[in-house]
């Protein structure tokens, strides 16, 4: 016979696989924020450094370095303290405090509003931020691709300081078809 109570519930045992999935999910999340986690140094503010820094794992910097700095599949981020006079190498680099020499990266060079670079820059992305100091040439060449052959006579973009807060993709050398023109300070 119809019995009113079992028309109206909703079947009981659907519900119950749904939490088992749950639990399982999460832990695959967190273990690889744990990893990264791991993978980060960090060198303080008193610390100073003279000669060849290399590893593989992701560094900041606070304190001083003078030599070579290689990572070149990790992030390296100099911090608000940092101080740099170094040729700098890997994946991506951070600019928050001086760097005096060339940067070279895989993938991005970022200098940030207080960041100050004295030196080259090549990657293919550059940022720099509004009130950040940059003197130099940049090369934006994808994954480190030789330049065209017409590419040689071209001029490098030479600035004091960059007072704006663009990234762009394009190359900053002129192309081989056209005459090249001196970058002046401050125009765009």
């Amino acid at each position: 016979m119809w019995k009113r109570d079992e028309a109206v519930r909703p079947p009981q045992p659907t519900a119950a696989p749904t939490p088992s999935h749950v639990p399982e999910a999460t832990p695959v999340r967190t273990e690889p924020t744990r990893h990264q986690e791991r993978d980060m140094v960090n060198i303080g503010k008193s610390v100073i450094i003279k000669g060849e820094l290399s590893g593989s794992e992701d560094l900041t910097i606070e304190g001083q370095v003078e030599g070579k700095i290689e990572l070149r599949q990790n992030i390296l981020t100099i911090g608000p303290n940092g101080k740099i006079k170094a040729q700098v190498f890997a994946k991506t680099v951070v600019v928050q405090g001086e760097v005096t020499g060339n940067i070279t990266a895989t993938e991005r060079v970022d200098i940030r509003d207080a960041g100050s670079v004295d030196g080259d820059l090549s990657a293919p992305r550059v940022a720099i931020a509004d009130g950040a100091h940059f003197r130099g040439a940049i090369d934006m060449q994808k994954g480190g691709a030789p330049k065209a052959p017409g590419d040689s006579k071209s001029a490098d973009v030479k600035t004091a300081t960059t007072q704006t807060s663009t990234s762009t993709s394009t190359p900053t050398t002129a192309p081989a078809s056209t005459p090249a023109v001196p970058a002046t300070p401050g125009v765009r």
